[in-house]
């Protein structure tokens, strides 16, 4: 059907005079709005003005562009889980297809770490890694906020707490036994390093409040809700189990691969920007970090991280 001029108009009139406007008015606007061009609705100018180097570098441009493009794929990713979180009438079609939209999400992340490893002169990362000391890629927020809104707590706890740790543990107790506690504390003694006080300053209250609101309705939970007919509908299951291993083995292997082609490079062996044992703060051999981990084998968990890295198997 084509709208004809009075029934746009009609309706232009139905949806103001419903929240108490006068449609003139909104109508008589529209007649000095200016027209809508790419550089003004992507605001353009001021996207481009957010690139600012520390040193003289030129692969630092490359360096700063990539973390901000990947800091503007999370905030999508967080559009599409919370599309899911909030909807009251989840059905198995919407959840496999915004997680599906998730994970190629994921997936291009995936394939931007050749973007790392593939196009930064070693010698210039050296370099200038040294300006951003004690920064680091651990301090994504985001990130952070991804992992919490995907599964129960329990699934981010270090894998040496785990037994302790259970649906009664206070909110605290459970932050400061996540497994990206591994970065930068030392659990022998408590005491954290530069990186890790300067994270909390900054969002540990966000990360609480994400917590407690993502504890019910983290897209693990939300699965677990849904009725059995829609728990087992193959689609879903493999969308769910697709975006578990993009997340948390293929991007974190494709991140992995990066970092030891420099920090290993031969030319200097250095440790991450943040002090950590980066080796095993990020193997998913090591952490577990698994989140659906019911939707697996005992096989396939025996060998997270460890093998058939490139794939797993599709269920049918």
């Amino acid at each position: 059907m084509v709208l004809t001029e009075n029934t746009v108009l009609d309706r232009i009139k139905e949806k103001y005079e419903a929240i108490g406007q006068d449609p003139d008015t909104h109508l008589e606007g529209l007649v000095w709005s200016k027209p809508m061009n790419y550089w003004d609705y992507i605001h353009t100018d001021a996207l481009l003005s957010l690139q600012i180097q520390r040193t003289t570098l030129p692969d630092e441009m490359v360096f700063i562009m990539y973390h901000q493009i990947n800091e503007l794929i999370f905030k999508m990713i967080l559009w599409e889980i919370e599309q899911v979180s909030v909807n009251e009438h989840l059905s198995a079609a919407f959840f496999s297809s915004r997680l599906m939209r998730i994970s190629r999400y994921f997936d291009m992340l995936s394939e931007s770490f050749n973007i790392m490893g593939d196009g930064m002169e070693v010698s210039q990362y050296m370099k200038f890694r040294n300006t951003l000391t004690p920064a680091s890629g651990f301090q994504s927020a985001q990130y952070r906020v991804i992992e919490f809104c995907s599964t129960e707590l329990i699934n981010l706890i270090d894998y040496r707490f785990r037994a302790t740790i259970d649906q009664d543990t206070p909110y605290e107790h459970a932050f400061e036994h996540l497994y990206w506690q591994a970065a930068g504390k030392d659990h022998a003694t408590g005491e954290k390093n530069t990186l890790m006080k300067l994270f909390e300053e900054r969002y540990k209250g966000e990360f609480l409040q994400k917590m407690k609101e993502y504890n019910v309705i983290n897209l693990w939970t939300k699965f677990k809700d849904l009725p059995d007919s829609d728990k087992q509908n193959i689609e879903l299951l493999n969308a769910m189990r697709h975006y578990d291993h993009t997340v948390n083995v293929s991007w974190v292997m494709a991140h992995y691969w990066a970092a030891e082609k420099y920090l290993e490079s031969g030319e200097e062996t250095a440790e991450a920007t943040g002090g950590s044992d980066w080796k095993k703060y990020m193997h998913p051999r090591y952490q577990r970090r698994i989140f659906f981990p019911d939707l697996w084998s005992k096989e396939e968990l025996d060998n997270w991280g460890i093998s058939n890295l490139d794939g797993y198997k599709v269920l049918s």
